[in-house]
């Protein structure tokens, strides 16, 4: 017969629980070594595919996902269409439309995304932030995302990102990105 946990024990383990997620980094770690220059365009203008992993450590979840895009710059904006299909067998679109808001920095929408995306262009990586309303079935969450997009050694679009949920870092996504 399991032994139930006192309210005390759960409530320690609760706060050690948030404690340790709160020490996790909020954002992406700058990539390493020297890489090419980037700009959003450079990465989204034109098509590519790829595939990537979302994952959620403290449970044990990971969804993986491949993914084509193809983006088209028209002055200054920049519209990237993203069908997905994840390994479960969904398939979502999303649009990003972004628009330059001054020298190395834009602003951007997507259907599920919570006010602007922020992005900031800074020599080989780019920084995007926004919010999203995550749909899965009948619920949303709302879910934040700090992206760094870089080229790799190997010429491939890596977008790294942190995911948060009431501001704590809850999960990683991995999405690696070839031009075709």
């Amino acid at each position: 017969m399991p032994v139930p946990l006192s309210p005390l024990l759960t409530r320690r383990s609760a706060l050690l629980g948030v404690a340790a997620l709160a020490g996790c980094a909020r954002l992406p770690a700058s990539p390493e070594g020297p890489l090419e220059p980037i700009t959003l365009e450079a990465a989204f203008a034109g098509r590519a595919v790829g595939a990537g992993v979302f994952r959620v450590p403290l449970i044990g979840f990971e969804r993986r996902f491949t993914a084509r895009l193809d983006g088209r710059l028209e002055g200054d904006r920049l519209t990237v269409v993203e069908d997905f299909v994840y390994d479960d067998g969904e398939e979502v679109r999303l649009t990003w439309v972004f628009d330059r808001a001054g020298p190395g920095r834009w602003t951007g929408r997507r259907e599920d995304t919570v006010g602007p995306a922020e992005v900031v262009e800074q020599g080989s990586e780019i920084r995007l932030s926004y919010t999203v309303d995550f749909r899965s079935g009948e619920d949303t969450t709302r879910l934040g995302f700090e992206d760094v997009i870089y080229f790799g050694p190997d010429g491939r679009i890596v977008n790294e990102a942190i995911v948060s949920r009431w501001g704590i870092p809850i999960g990683t996504v991995r999405f690696e990105m070839l031009r075709i």
